[in-house]
Formats: C-alpha cells, sequence, structure tokens
C-alpha cells in the first residue's frame, strides 16, 4: 500500500512538470517567470556589492530600505490594473521597464558614476519587479482549469524561482570573479528583456472581468484589495506569515556580505557563493515540493517553509564554519521552495479573481517593506551586538510565528479541502468543465445547500426560474407534462433553460429519495457562464439540444434528457 501510494505520487509530480510543458501559454508564462526572477537575485547580488564598498553594513541595510519602501506604496495602488483586462501586458511592460532600468545601472557602473545613480535606478527596477509576481500569479489561475492543475503550475513556478535563486547568485558571483558589478547589470537587464518578450504572444480565452472606468481610481481600488484581506483572517495569516518571511530575507541580504567578508573570510564573490546555496536549497527543495501536487496538507507545510527561512541562519551564528554555513543555507532554500508551493497555492484558492492580483499587490507591498525593514534590522543588529548574535536573533523570528500559527493552518487545510469537494462537484457538468478555475472557484464561493426530502418538489413546470442545481447526492426525476423524461444523480445540473432563455421552468423536478442540491442564484450563474465564450457556447448547444428533444407528443416508454 504504502509503495502503490508513493508511486502515485511520483506519478502527480511528473504530471504536475509535464501538464506545463505541453500546455503552450503556460510555458511561456513560466519561463518568463524564470527570466525575471534571475535577473532580480543577480541584480540584488550585484546592488549589494555596490553598496558595502560605498559605506559598509550600513549603507547595505539602508540602500535596501531605500529600495524597498517605494516599491511597497506602488506596488498595492498599481496592481488594480492587473485586475482588467489581459495580465500578461502589464507583465510585458513590467520587465521591458526592469530591463531598461537595470541596463542604465550596468552604463553607469560602467563609466564609473555616482553610486547615488545606481540607487536610483534600482529603486525604479524594483518597483517594476514588485509588480511582477501579483500579475504573475493573477494571471497562473486563468490558465488552469483544476486546484490541481494550480498546485502544478506553483510546484513548475517553484522549482524555477528556486533555479533563479540558484543561477542568479551564481551568475553574479562567477562575473563578480572575472568582470566587475556593471557586467553582472547587463546580463540582468538582458534576462529582464527575454521575460518580456517571452510574453508578446499569449493566446488563452481570459476570464470575464471589468472593463476599465473612464476614470480609473487607483487608490480606492487599491484599498478593495486592502479590505479582502482585513476582512478574511486567513489571507491575513498567510500574508502575515510571508511578510515575517520576507524580513529574514532582507537580513540575509545583510548577512550573506558580512558573513561572507567577516566571519567566514570569503571576500565580496563569497556573498554570491552563500546566497548560491541557498538556490542549491530551493531547487533540491522544490523536487521534493512537487511531491505535495494534491495533498490537503499545504497550510501545514507553509508553516515549516516559513520556519526554515530562520532556524538555519540562527544556527549559521552558532556554527560560523564554511562548510556548515553553506549546508544551512540551503535548508533556507528548502523552506523558500515550500512556501511557493504551499502558500501561493492557497492565496489563489482562497482570494476572489476580480480582486485577486490586489491581494497579491498587498502581498508584495507586504513583502517590500518587510525586505526593506529586515536589512535595516540586520544592519543594525550587526553593528549593535556582532553578526553573531544578530545572526541568532533574526533567525529565531520565522520560527516563533511558525510554531504558534501552527493549529489555524492546520484548520484552513481542512477548510480548503472541503472547498475542493464543491469545486469538483461543479466540474462534473459537462457545461461547467469548459470554465477556467478562478470562474468555477467563484461561482463555488456562491453555492447554497439544499435539502430535498424524498417525494418532494424541487420546482413545478411553469414556475418562474430563478436558480440553477446541481445534485450532490442522491437522484431526481425530471418530469414534463405529467411523465418521466430522464433522471438525474450526482454530479448532474439541471434548471438552466429558464435561466439562460428567461422562460418559465419547462418540467417538474422531484426528489426520488432524500436529495442534497447545490443551488446558485441566477445573477451569479449567468455572470459567469455568460461571460466566458466556451461555457456560453456549450451552455447554448446544450439547451437547444434539450428542447429538440422534449417532444410533448414523444412516448413515456423513450424519455430524452432534460434539464428544465
Amino acid at each position: 500500500m504504502r509503495e502503490r501510494g508513493t508511486t502515485h505520487r511520483l506519478a502527480d509530480a511528473g504530471a504536475a512538470f509535464t501538464s506545463n510543458a505541453r500546455n503552450r501559454d503556460l510555458r511561456r508564462a513560466q519561463l518568463s517567470f524564470l527570466g525575471a526572477w534571475t535577473a532580480e537575485w543577480a541584480f540584488t547580488v550585484a546592488l549589494g556589492i555596490v553598496a558595502y564598498r560605498d559605506g559598509g553594513a550600513a549603507a547595505l541595510g539602508l540602500v535596501g530600505l531605500l529600495r524597498m519602501v517605494p516599491s511597497a506604496i506602488v506596488a498595492p495602488l498599481l496592481s488594480p490594473l492587473a485586475d482588467r483586462g489581459r495580465r500578461e501586458r502589464v507583465l510585458v511592460v513590467v520587465s521591458t521597464v526592469r530591463g531598461v532600468a537595470t541596463g542604465a545601472a550596468a552604463a553607469v557602473a560602467a563609466v564609473g558614476g555616482a553610486p547615488a545613480a545606481i540607487y536610483a535606478l534600482a529603486v525604479l527596477s524594483t518597483i517594476a519587479a514588485t509588480l511582477f509576481r501579483p500579475a504573475h500569479s493573477a494571471l497562473l489561475p486563468s490558465l488552469c482549469h483544476t486546484g490541481h492543475e494550480l498546485a502544478s503550475a506553483n510546484v513548475v513556478r517553484g522549482m524555477l524561482d528556486s533555479a533563479a535563486t540558484l543561477v542568479g547568485p551564481l551568475i553574479a558571483a562567477v562575473l563578480l570573479g572575472v568582470a566587475d558589478v556593471e557586467v553582472v547589470f547587463a546580463v540582468a537587464a538582458a534576462a529582464s528583456l527575454w521575460s518580456a518578450a517571452l510574453l508578446l504572444r499569449l493566446q488563452y480565452d481570459a476570464p470575464p472581468r471589468p472593463a476599465a472606468p473612464a476614470r480609473p481610481h487607483l487608490v480606492r481600488e487599491a484599498a478593495e484589495g486592502i479590505r479582502v484581506v482585513a476582512h478574511h483572517r486567513d489571507l491575513a495569516l498567510v500574508l502575515g506569515l510571508a511578510a515575517a518571511q520576507s524580513f529574514t530575507r532582507g537580513a540575509l541580504t545583510v548577512f550573506s556580505v558580512v558573513v561572507s567578508i567577516e566571519l567566514l573570510g570569503r571576500g565580496e564573490p563569497g556573498a554570491g557563493t552563500l546566497m548560491t546555496a541557498v538556490g542549491v536549497g530551493a531547487v533540491l527543495g522544490s523536487l521534493g515540493a512537487s511531491l505535495l501536487v494534491g495533498t490537503r496538507r499545504l497550510g501545514a507545510w507553509f508553516a515549516l517553509g516559513v520556519a526554515l527561512w530562520g532556524l538555519p541562519i540562527a544556527l549559521v551564528g552558532f556554527v560560523p564554519v564554511d562548510f556548515a554555513a553553506l549546508v544551512l543555507l540551503a535548508f533556507v532554500g528548502v523552506g523558500n521552495a515550500l512556501i511557493d508551493v504551499a502558500g501561493f497555492t492557497l492565496l489563489g484558492r482562497m482570494a476572489p479573481d476580480e480582486v485577486l492580483a490586489r491581494v497579491f499587490g498587498v502581498l508584495e507591498s507586504l513583502v517590500a517593506v518587510s525586505i526593506g525593514i529586515g536589512a535595516v534590522a540586520a544592519s543594525w543588529a550587526v553593528g549593535a551586538w556582532g553578526p553573531r548574535t544578530a545572526l541568532v536573533a533574526v533567525g529565531l523570528v520565522c520560527p516563533v510565528l511558525a510554531v504558534a500559527s501552527w493549529w489555524r493552518l492546520r484548520e484552513l487545510d481542512r477548510t480548503v479541502g472541503v472547498h475542493d469537494e464543491v469545486v469538483g462537484l461543479l466540474q462534473r457538468v459537462p457545461m461547467l468543465r469548459t470554465l477556467p478555475l478562478p470562474s468555477v472557484e467563484q461561482l463555488a464561493r456562491g453555492l447554497e445547500p439544499v435539502e430535498v426530502p424524498a417525494g418532494e418538489t424541487v420546482f413545478s413546470q411553469g414556475d418562474v426560474g430563478d436558480r440553477y442545481y446541481v445534485v450532490e447526492s442522491g437522484e431526481v426525476d425530471v418530469v414534463g407534462d405529467g411523465r418521466l423524461l430522464t433522471t438525474l444523480g450526482p454530479g448532474e445540473g439541471f434548471g438552466e433553460i429558464a435561466l439562460l432563455r428567461r422562460t418559465r421552468r419547462t418540467a417538474t423536478v422531484v426528489a426520488r429519495g432524500d436529495v442534497r442540491l447545490q443551488a446558485l442564484l441566477s445573477d451569479r450563474f449567468l455572470a459567469v457562464v455568460l461571460g466566458y465564450t466556451p461555457s456560453a457556447r456549450e451552455a447554448a448547444l446544450g439547451v437547444d439540444a434539450m428542447l429538440d428533444r422534449f417532444d410533448p407528443e414523444r412516448p413515456a416508454t423513450d424519455p430524452p434528457p432534460s434539464h428544465p
């Protein structure tokens, strides 16, 4: 039994990668992410070297904060743009701006320009980078059809994020060994522009979203994303833990340079080597995280990932030895992989699609400001307490918060599991099967359970129709003009004719035994089904077929299917 379970997990892991490879649009979106985050990590290492040369550990922390604060302000304000129309267009603009800004930083460094000019360009590049992940995270569900497929996409993106965490610092370390920071900046610029080019020709049916208003109110729209998070305690918890992880990440940008130069004697290239160790762990962690696809323990794995972002850093403070530091920082990478898969999948499942980019914008704002605060806190702690004590103090933040949040995250796992069952029920209905995952999630959130005792009528022929129904358990008989037309069971829906044709019920539906139904009000049903071209076409064909088959003169012994 155990061997069969392991084989099943391995098959799921393999399917996660092959499904992304076969889907052209998903493949391009994922490779674009790889280019964007390789650029980000290489740029971060090179910028850290510029700052350390300019003013030591204190300058490292200050530059980290100044780089992130504008991003924290701008991310939630501009993320509403990704909730209108096609989200990949936002990504193209963002990546292009990043490429141009980073290329300009390379030019400034090459001519020996003032570090302040490089810092200003870094702020511009980081503002654009902060918008990339919310738009990309909101785009992925539109390219998926099931929760399993979305989890698979996040597994692959986590692997690519891990690869970027490895490749970006490694490129920086190699280039810093043979050249200087301007070459690292130039390579980062090229990677950003490649990221933009990959997204120019995506072809997919986007879920229906509101058109851009004539007079955009970005502040008001951004506030809506904040309100959604504030009134959803599980979203707030996940975002809060992500902020704690980002605080530690910001501290690590300082620690990697300080530990390399002051504790291990590796010099400037050693900073890239230490961050490469994080990348190695992230790649290995992503391979392990691929086995989590389809599990209902994402909250628990997320807690473990948060804990691993801090505990190894604290241990480096106890054991500041070259090999031990590399191994311990690799475990930070494992934690990063777990957070990518579990955290982003949970957020993508819990937040409504119409504000999804704004919720991710709130996340990126928290991440940006937390990274900045973490960098400043780490540089202050190094100056006040010394590197070793600073490593221990900062490293314990995430493990303590992960333990405190454990039981709530486990309850979240149970909630998502129940939601998965409802989504799975809707996806058994042919008309709804064509919908992308965000649209099915939207329908699932509006469902109302209905219990009907045996022999009771759900509705009668001639009634005004105001709901669509899906059978969850039991069976119902569809009766037209007093004759049995068909019997419907679990995973079958009825009631769409009256809603789509704006007419009265064409048949009576009676519970054959005790029946549990899931009901959806007309406005929710029509907004989603008619707003998405494939489902609207499928619904129209189904209604035409049912009406053609409903012939009052047909003998009762030859019942055709009919959904009243």
